[in-house]
């Protein structure tokens, strides 16, 4: 008899191609016995999952709800799985990583190169994403560890500092004579500013700390990436809010400037996040050790 388990996976696979056909293909099943599966899952649960049209299947509100649940279980359970088969000495595995674009570019490379190099059977997944996607992707099972901006309040995820940074304001030519003097940070909201998007961590942190000195921001622009605010920085379209440790290339070519606070934006950390609940696989846990050197 098939267990609850096998009913759940065919029911995620028709959710994900559906069809039934198309996912009696993928687990290798006949048609009917996928349908009769389906079957006895609803019959089990006493609601039905799927509408059933001449094109292939869409989720009932119930079984919408349901596929949420298991399909983050089910990758948790593969992730398992996987973990379990990988060998000792790391001569086959895979290692998925989340993190965003800029500390990818800037931080992130040359350990995944050192590491590639030491262990090049490892498979390397990389998911792009906010901090807080990369939490969910955590939590869902679809990556082993996530590099991210610090602060992080979630209980269920350990946090490991690993790399400090210092954020602040750099500006192009035609500011230069406006900056050529330390600001205060009163003084430096008056000028056109250049943001993170609102839900970017690092923009979080910045905003909060102007919020504790009595300052809410109105940036001038709100863009996607680090590049951009360096970019748009460099035509003189406002002054930007960066990483200074990402942004040193334009300051030491001299494409930007950065401005002297009379009151400096503490320091904060960009750290390594995995579950605390579940245990990290030998080559998630050598890379996290390799970075902690």
């Amino acid at each position: 008899m098939i267990s609850k388990l096998d009913l759940y996976k065919v029911f995620c696979q028709v959710g994900k191609s559906k069809s039934f056909s198309k996912a009696a293909e993928q687990l290798f099943m006949t048609q009917p016995a996928v349908s009769q599966s389906i079957m006895q899952l609803e019959r089990e649960l006493d609601t039905r999952l799927f509408n059933r049209t001449p094109k292939g299947v869409t989720f009932t509100d119930e079984g919408k709800l349901l596929f949420e649940y298991t399909h983050s279980a089910i990758n948790l359970l593969d992730a398992g799985e996987e973990k379990i088969l990988e060998f000792k000495h790391l001569t086959v595995g895979e290692l998925k990583i989340g993190v965003g674009d800029t500390i990818s570019r800037y931080f992130l490379l040359p350990y995944l190169e050192a590491f590639h190099n030491s262990y090049p059977n490892v498979k390397f997944t990389i998911l792009n994403g906010t901090t807080i996607e990369l939490c969910d992707a955590l939590k869902s099972g679809e990556v082993d560890i996530a590099i991210c901006n610090l602060p992080i309040e979630d209980t269920s995820i350990e946090k490991l500092p690993c790399f400090e940074v210092q954020d602040t304001f750099v500006y192009g030519e035609k500011f230069k004579k406006i900056l050529s003097k330390p600001l205060s940070l009163k003084e430096l909201v008056k000028l056109p500013l250049i943001f993170l998007e609102p839900n970017s961590n690092s923009r979080k942190f910045v905003e909060n700390y102007m919020i504790t000195q009595g300052i809410r921001l109105e940036p001038e622009f709100e863009l996607g990436s680090h590049d951009l605010l360096l970019e748009f920085a460099r035509i003189n379209l406002g002054v930007a809010c960066v990483t200074r440790e990402f942004s040193q290339d334009y300051l030491d070519r001299g494409l930007l400037h950065e401005v002297q606070l009379q009151e400096q934006i503490p320091h904060r950390s960009i750290g390594i996040c995995y579950l605390k609940r579940v245990p990290l696989s030998p080559a998630a846990t050598k890379f996290v050790e390799n970075i902690m050197k």
